[in-house]
């Protein structure tokens, strides 16, 4: 039906042939009753959704800042939407298996298995590595090692060890005699690798290049010639790498970080280029998992999402703004030689600020970073503070993602109450990127001045302070837009119109479709035995997590699934009572019924009366042999199977009703 407003669950009365959702969307009245979910659609129209149909109903979730509209109950509008959405994710995944099948019609090169220096270079790396590290290395030198050109995207959090991937990778290359390109969208993240590359290929015979403009014109002709004679064998650089003046010799490898943020043009060459070299694309925005898996077949991509061992979680203390905070907080990083931001995001009272710092803690060496300088002037303050040249960096929200600045440890967010949730996220994970405990300060002015919106924010952001759990609501937000950046602008307009979840099945779907698989719909069917299973307020009194139980057992694909969902529950919540154990019966009868094809189950005044599908998988020979055994029952000619049923059957119905058709299923 469209996008709808939550409105709380309820208890209704239900008669003893009420309709669930799939045939009407009035309330039953009289008894027994059961719990249902309230949904709100345009002009105030309720629709109540049965609990244990709760897989009919999903969260909706965008990216922050976009607000849906509702939807009207029985409205065409949805389903045009919907429509639409589907024609161009058509439109993108056809591209998509297009670009991909000329792929691996294209003969590339395949490298050699490791040589033996590879071996050593790795030795070389002094951390250990996260498994999720070493999936993606072995699935890039997987790539590698196959003739087809290699596209992968390696998405990870900074600081996780991306770097590390592309340098085995691009070692790799030049053991085999082939040159490296590590392309960035900035000078910064340019000179910031180039550092990183040439400390680690120091012990081996490997020429490194930096191809930037903070290399004069004389520079960058010499590096651009020896890139052509073949003299480089790793050149890292911006966007220049692309200009029509620079030719290599033999290219194997193009290393891409953040593809996302070059312009039209450049990915128009990126594009060319991946048609004939192995191309690894890294990205520090998350992508969500299910997405990931909606593109398996499209698009190959490794993520990596634990953290290094070592690393601690960033200590956030939501606090009132003092001089004596301030101070305080930068003299406690200065005292064990760390850097600290300090973020106003304001161009005109920043250097009020900055000079309040400077007297604050007058040893500090200090600068002073906004989005108004010239870019050149930016780009000098930004690699003097990663040089170490200055302690405190007073700056707007501009410090870019991406930059690793491991001595950099304190964060201090002067108004944070004026940032969104995702925004505050990415800001304060510019820290703690190293084995030292971080710290991030978010200034807020006294209470009383902060709007309820602001409070709410930074009471989630105290929360949600520990590792990886990381604001799972911004952390959701960043994954959203992450999504939105990897498939384009227009696939974002269409993800926040069915929000994520829905978009990611009807993706999957359309991909399935494109390659020729069969997709079946979705079974469903009518259960309507008068039965109560709702999950009393005396055994979970939170409604969130009663919610989410419902949400749980209604989306079990198995019994398997149900038998865990049902442990953890009583582990939980203490012994199962009745309403809730027929809550996981009503789940079991209705996995059952659907892989049997069973289009309704409902109750009669004698009994219960099964009506199949066309296509139904049920042994004819069975469905003959329960008719006779069973006192009064019949098949019609529409395909009904009438039982009677005992008093003490119809105490259990929802276990009967399984029974019988797990007698009549037709084997395999």
């Amino acid at each position: 039906h469209g996008i709808a407003r939550f409105g709380g669950l309820v208890m209704l009365d239900l008669g003893p042939t009420a309709p669930l959702l799939t045939r009407g969307l009035q309330p039953p009245t009289s008894t027994p009753r059961g719990e249902f979910m309230l949904l709100y659609y345009a002009e105030d129209a309720k629709l109540y959704v049965p609990v244990e149909r709760l897989d009919l109903v999903q969260r909706y979730s965008s990216a922050e800042g976009h607000q849906p509209t509702l939807d009207r109950l029985g409205g065409l509008g949805w389903h045009k939407t919907k429509a639409k959405a589907k024609r161009a994710m058509r439109d993108m995944a056809d591209e998509l298996l297009r670009l991909y099948a000329e792929r691996k019609l294209v003969e590339g090169h395949a490298f050699p298995q490791d040589a033996p220096w590879q071996r050593e270079f790795e030795e070389g790396f002094q951390y250990t590595l996260t498994p999720d590290q070493e999936t993606a290395i072995d699935d890039v030198k997987g790539d590698m090692q196959t003739p087809t050109p290699m596209d992968r995207l390696l998405c990870g959090d900074v600081g996780y060890g991306k770097t590390e991937v592309a340098m085995r990778a691009a070692f790799k290359a030049v053991m085999d005699g082939k040159q490296a390109a590590v392309l960035t969208p900035t000078t910064v993240l340019a000179y910031q690798h180039f550092d990183t590359f040439r400390q680690r290929f120091a012990p081996f015979p490997v020429k490194i290049e930096l191809l930037s403009r903070f290399r004069s014109s004389k520079e960058q002709k010499d590096v651009v010639k020896r890139v052509e004679s073949g003299e480089v064998d790793v050149v890292i650089g911006t966007h220049r790498m692309l200009s029509k003046d620079v030719s290599f010799r033999d290219l194997g490898l193009v290393v891409v970080d953040e593809e996302q943020r070059f312009g039209v043009a450049h990915k128009e060459r990126l594009k060319q280029l991946k048609k004939r070299v192995d191309v690894l694309t890294l990205s520090a925005t998350p992508i969500p998992r299910t997405l990931n898996m909606s593109l398996s077949g499209l698009r190959d991509m490794s993520l990596i999402e634990t953290p290094p061992s070592d690393r601690l979680a960033i200590q956030t203390q939501v606090v009132q703004a003092s001089d004596a905070v301030i101070k305080s907080a930068i003299e406690l990083e200065l005292s064990r030689r760390g850097q600290v931001f300090f973020i106003h995001n304001r161009v005109e009272s920043i250097d009020t600020i900055a000079a309040l710092v400077k007297r604050l803690v007058p040893q500090a060496r200090m600068a002073v970073g906004h989005g108004q300088m010239n870019e050149k002037e930016m780009e000098r303050v930004m690699l003097d503070f990663i040089d170490y040249k200055y302690d405190v960096l007073v700056a707007t929200t501009i410090i870019e993602n991406g930059i690793d600045i491991p001595r950099a440890n304190t964060i201090i967010i002067n108004r944070a109450d004026n940032y969104g949730l995702s925004q505050l996220y990415q800001l304060r994970g510019r820290v703690g990127r190293s084995n030292r405990r971080a710290y991030a300060y978010l200034l807020i002015p006294a209470e009383q001045e902060l709007s309820p919106i602001a409070r709410r924010r930074l009471a989630a952001i105290r929360e949600f302070s520990d590792l990886g759990a990381g604001f799972r609501i911004a952390a959701l937000d960043l994954e959203l837009r992450g999504a939105g950046n990897l498939l384009g602008g227009e696939q974002s307009g269409h993800m926040d119109a069915l929000g994520f979840d829905l978009y990611t099945q009807v993706l999957e779907r359309t991909v399935a479709e494109l390659r020729g698989e069969q997709v079946e719909d979705e079974p469903t069917v009518s259960i309507n035995l008068g039965v109560d299973v709702a999950i009393p307020e005396s055994y979970i009194a939170d409604m969130g997590q009663r919610l989410r139980t419902y949400k749980r057992v209604s989306s079990a694909r198995d019994e398997e699934a149900l038998a865990a969902i049902r442990a953890e529950t009583e582990d939980r919540y203490g012994r199962i009572p009745e309403p809730v154990e027929n809550l996981f019966d009503y789940a079991r009868l209705r996995q059952t019924a659907e892989t049997v094809g069973i289009v309704s189950i409902d109750r009669t005044r004698e009994g219960i009366a099964i009506k199949l599908a066309e296509k139904a998988r049920v042994a004819p020979e069975k469905l003959m042999e329960l008719i006779k055994a069973r006192e009064g029952a019949s098949f019609t000619p529409s395909g009904v199977l009438r039982l009677e049923l005992s008093e003490e059957e119809k105490d259990h119905v929802l276990k009967v009703a399984r029974r019988v058709l797990l007698q009549v299923r037709a084997d395999g």
